[in-house]
């Protein structure tokens, strides 16, 4: 099973939202402080998940490794450690430590996340269960709460999960704290059978989050149109998610699948906004 890589909103880690209005010139009045902390979350789950599927890949039969260099991930400042190292044997911990700042791909991360495996991650039933750390942060926002993907493949050709994040929690570059919860169904339904990474196609099919901001308001994001993720581009290319909140009332569309950095959201009176992620 290859690993899942860079399955988030890109350039919203630095997060410069706009959203314009394609019939007029004003800008909508939404709340993008809740849309950007929804995708520093997206994005750092998803990213957890690469993590924790380089683990298992780099570790064939999950056995010790000769050396600790976290080689998939970054062969110069991530380590990983497992605390049993007899093949086959579960269930079994892996700790991956970045230490005081390790920078890969553009992507900063520090502290320490734990990833246990009840059994082989592609095993029907088996569960891949990531924890953060109280000092682990992504682009030097904290990251906390637990991660459990379980495994539901019925087609072997079509690996399946679903996901479930509990006491999620974000706190942001000006110390604002986000609470978080939600599940998601996701899928490869490309490159499972390669020895490639570029050709990986994942669907997100169903699920929700709830994110919580400091004064208690909240956004929900249901998937309402399967989501296309492409290995080799930065940005999620396709589907659809109904946004609601405060300010929000309507549709996030990603487009006809083409790669790059344009949504549109169309409010609920009909009016349409260009967005660039």
């Amino acid at each position: 099973m290859k690993n899942l890589k860079n399955y988030a909103f890109g350039s919203f880690l630095a997060l410069s939202l706009l959203l314009t209005s394609c019939n007029k010139d004003e800008d909508i009045a939404v709340d993008t402080e809740l849309l950007a902390a929804n995708a520093q979350i997206d994005f750092g789950n998803e990213l957890d998940f690469n993590a924790g599927v380089d683990v298992a890949n780099e570790n064939g039969s999950y056995s010790s490794r000769t050396t600790n260099a976290f080689e998939s991930l970054s062969a110069t400042c991530a380590t990983v450690t497992v605390d049993n190292s007899t093949p086959g044997v579960f269930p079994k911990t892996f700790t991956i430590d970045f230490g005081t700042g390790c920078l890969h791909n553009g992507i900063l991360r520090s502290g320490i996340i734990t990833v246990t495996f009840s059994n082989y991650f592609i095993e029907y039933g088996s569960t891949m269960t990531i924890t953060r750390s109280n000092n682990y942060y992504v682009n030097n926002r904290k990251l906390e709460g637990t991660v459990v993907y379980e495994n539901i493949t019925t087609n072997t050709s079509i690996p399946k999960w679903n996901r479930t994040v509990s006491n999620g929690k974000l706190t942001t570059l000006t110390g604002a704290i986000y609470t978080f919860f939600g599940t998601r169904t996701v899928q490869q339904t490309e490159g499972v059978g390669t020895l490639t990474l570029g050709d990986n196609t994942y669907e997100i099919l169903s699920g929700n989050h709830t994110v919580t901001k400091p004064s208690g308001s909240t956004l929900t994001v249901t998937v309402v149109e399967t989501l296309i993720k492409k290995y080799s581009c930065n940005y999620i290319s396709q589907g659809q998610l109904d946004l609601q909140g405060s300010f929000l009332d309507g549709i996030l569309d990603y487009g006809d699948n083409t790669c790059d950095n344009q949504a549109t959201y169309t409010h609920s009176d009909g009016t349409v906004y260009n967005v660039n992620l």
